[in-house]
């Protein structure tokens, strides 16, 4: 593990592999930097202030009994009526003082051109101008020793960095648990970053494809994201031996000179488990302090593991003292492709891999062989920077505002002033998307008549996961809108359930909560568009479905050739009132519960024309599947073709959200067959917020029966005059 923790009056960074370290720039070096600062202000001050004040002085002296007292030469002879003794005594005083007052600014100014002179120096490399007064390099003492007394400090000043000055870091990535490690590190990185980033990510297929839709969907300003196939660079390193957990991605950071641009400087390097908690920009400030030929930055170890003593016959890579820690890194890309370090590096691990078989710690112990042979590549970074760099202003001139263009001019149609803009505007909203939360596998079904149940949910519906898992065994895609802090509730949940945690075969996405509505079809169609199977069960997470019916439906699309026809399946649809319910078992049994008032079918008492196209009096006695046609507000679960239609995302929160989307599957000719053995019950809970608003909001309402007319709408100029029927159908949503 690696970590870096950099805070305001000090910082504190630590990494530990087998042991941590810790060092502090403590608050009494911070206290002299401030001191020098104050002391350089009223230097400043004064120069500005005294002149003005001198002048203020003069011309309130000319005055005399309220009367102006003029300093003309032919006034100020003795034989003027005005002239007195007393009168040029003060005169002469003025005179002195005004000398005297010249002097001190004259002593101002040379001490102010002094400090200006010997205090910042200026660089350049990489398209940035840095300054540096940094304690711990080879030019500080020289400069502490010209700078003005009062304005030096022990711990010294970090360099600046120019705000539009791009600031390259490179991540090595790989599977499910690393993408979710790289979210806190990106975040902490943003959240105090001022300038604009480019990160390079080496990542696997899986890591690009979560990441990918997190940063599209995330639409950062000044943020460039750059991804490199880490399955191609595995033939580079997979001849070392490792041990380490990280197994061979851990090695991958040897050879990014030679996977990154050759155009490219510079680069900082991190492991995915660093939290940062100061402006990166202070670290890359450091670059320009490197001299000489040094080429990579790094926190010296703080454990004792290249030390050899932690136990009995403990044998380490060598290393240089304690060696140095690969959490953090600096490349001088540069320079490091001059000294072709792809060949210093591999002779390296060639010559220590005789002695030591395999490395322990990865890319760390063949940086620290190959410093201990070459001791002037490195810079050591100290672990504590003591001057924050603006840490929470942002480079507004570089990135103000910046939004994706295509999302501002469709906001730009809407009219702000329409009662149902919120309404409109939540179908342009685009959502933080983080794809495959948790751990996901999936092995192909070998004959190709796989579903996947595709259902979506909030926070407060967490409590049906195990249910469901307990009763469909088959693929499951999820989509969960949750915030930030809930997003870590759920993954303490999931990982606390042995249910969850022996399930690998769901999909986890999370959609990070963004406006005031449920994006009920916009969840849909994410967990619709991340499926792995041909077919989909299209269900909703209070639904528990019947035991078997995976196979069940597996069975029926072979069946009724799903492949080859348009077709979507009907589900049929019940519910208890009853939090208990002892889950039938078959159909026999269903139906016994069904006379005895245990079990309805949905929505049946507020609800009927939900459901009452599917004909459960006929269901009762059907023994093969039967069609039925669609009818007004019909809104069955069913199953299709992965490739169907998405759900119109215009429909948020409560109503019509189903409804328009089986009028589509309508429109599209697709035909709607009821499975005669299939069944899901629907258990009760708490009314959503949702529902809630639209039984006591009237605007909610009306705003719902304009969207669904526009919808019937757009319906008759797409699909023409198949489509009229929408258009007069009755709709009492």
């Amino acid at each position: 593990m690696k970590g870096v923790i950099c805070g305001r009056l000090w910082t504190i960074c630590f990494q530990h592999r087998n042991g941590t370290g810790l060092g502090i720039c403590t608050p009494e070096r911070m206290l002299g930097i401030c001191r020098g600062r104050r002391k350089f202000l009223a230097a400043s001050l004064t120069v500005l202030f005294v002149p003005a004040i001198t002048w203020i002085y003069l011309f309130a002296g000319s005055f005399e009994d309220g009367k102006p007292v003029s300093l003309s030469p032919l006034e100020s002879q003795p034989h003027s009526p005005r002239y007195t003794a007393s009168s040029q005594r003060d005169r002469e005083s003025l005179e002195v003082r005004m000398r005297e007052v010249e002097e001190e600014n004259r002593a101002l100014r040379k001490q102010l051109s002094l400090a200006q002179s010997r205090g910042p120096s200026h660089h350049r490399g990489n398209h940035s101008k840095t300054y540096s007064m940094e304690e711990g390099t080879g030019d500080s003492e020289s400069l502490r020793a010209g700078i003005v007394a009062g304005n030096s400090s022990e711990c010294g000043q970090q360099p600046a960095v120019e705000k539009c000055e791009t600031i390259h870091v490179a991540i090595v990535c790989a599977g499910y648990n690393a993408s979710r490690d790289v979210v806190t590190l990106v975040k902490s990185v943003l959240f105090h970053r001022r300038n604009p980033l480019h990160f390079h990510l080496i990542a696997d297929a899986i890591a690009k494809q979560i990441l990918a839709t997190l940063f599209q969907t995330w639409m950062v300003p000044a943020v460039r994201i750059d991804f490199y196939d880490a399955d191609e660079l595995k033939s580079e390193v997979s001849w070392i031996p490792n041990k380490h957990y990280s197994g061979i991605y851990g090695l991958m950071k040897l050879v990014l000179t030679k996977t990154l641009p050759s155009n490219l400087e510079r680069v900082i390097v991190l492991d995915t488990d660093i939290t940062f908690a100061t402006d990166i920009a202070e670290l890359w400030a450091v670059f320009h302090k490197f001299k000489g030929q040094q080429v990579l930055g790094l926190v010296e170890n703080q454990s004792d593991w290249y030390l050899g003593n932690l136990w009995k016959n403990h044998r380490p890579w060598p290393a240089l003292g304690r060696g140095y820690n690969t959490g953090v890194i600096l490349l001088l890309l540069d320079k490091l492709r001059k000294m072709k370090w792809e060949q210093m590096w591999r002779l390296t691990a060639e010559r220590e891999l005789m002695s030591m078989l395999s490395t322990s710690l990865a890319d760390q112990d063949i940086f620290n062989a190959v410093i201990k042979q070459n001791p002037f590549l490195v810079y050591q970074l100290p672990c504590f920077w003591n001057v924050q760099l603006s840490d929470h202003t942002r480079s507004e001139q570089c990135y103000r505002d910046v939004s994706d263009l295509k999302l501002q001019k469709q906001l730009s149609e809407l009219d702000e002033d329409d009662l149902c803009y919120e309404f409109r505007r939540e179908r342009f909203t685009v959502h933080r998307t983080h794809l495959y939360f948790l751990h996901y596998e999936y092995e192909p079904a070998s004959d190709n008549t796989d579903v996947t149940l595709v259902a979506q949910l909030s926070m407060d519906r967490l409590q049906m996961l195990e249910a469901i898992c307990k009763h469909w065994e088959g693929p499951i895609s999820l989509a969960l809108y949750l915030s930030d802090a809930e997003a870590q509730q759920f993954l303490r949940y999931a990982q606390g359930s042995e249910v969850l945690m022996s399930r690998h075969n769901v999909g986890y996405h999370i959609v990070y909560k963004e406006g005031q509505f449920y994006p009920v079809n916009l969840l849909r169609n994410v967990a619709m568009k991340h499926i792995s199977t041909p077919y989909m069960f299209l269900s909703d997470i209070d639904f528990l479905p019947m035991y078997g019916l995976y196979e069940y439906l597996r069975k029926s699309v072979i069946q009724l050739d799903l492949a080859n026809t348009k077709k979507a399946l009907i589900v049929p649809a019940f519910e208890t009132l009853r939090y208990r319910l002892s889950f039938p078992k078959s159909k026999a049994e269903l139906l016994s519960m069904l006379d005895m008032g245990t079990l309805f079918t949905f929505r049946y008492h507020v609800w009927t024309k939900g459901h009452a196209p599917t004909n459960f009096a006929k269901w009762r006695t059907a023994t093969t599947p039967y069609r039925v046609e669609w009818e007004a507000d019909f809104e069955p679960y069913v199953v299709v073709r992965k490739d169907c239609p998405e759900y119109d995302r215009r429909f948020v929160g409560f109503g019509w959200n189903k409804v328009a989307h089986i009028m589509e599957l309508d429109a599209q000719e697709y035909e709607f067959t009821v499975l005669p053995n299939a069944y899901m019950i629907h258990m009760p809970h708490a009314p959503s917020f949702d529902i809630t608003k639209f039984r006591s909001n009237k605007q909610y309402r009306i705003c719902l029966k304009t969207l669904k007319e526009e919808f019937q709408q757009d319906m008759s100029r797409h699909y023409g005059f198949a489509a009229l029927k929408y258009l007069t159908a009755e709709n009492n949503s």
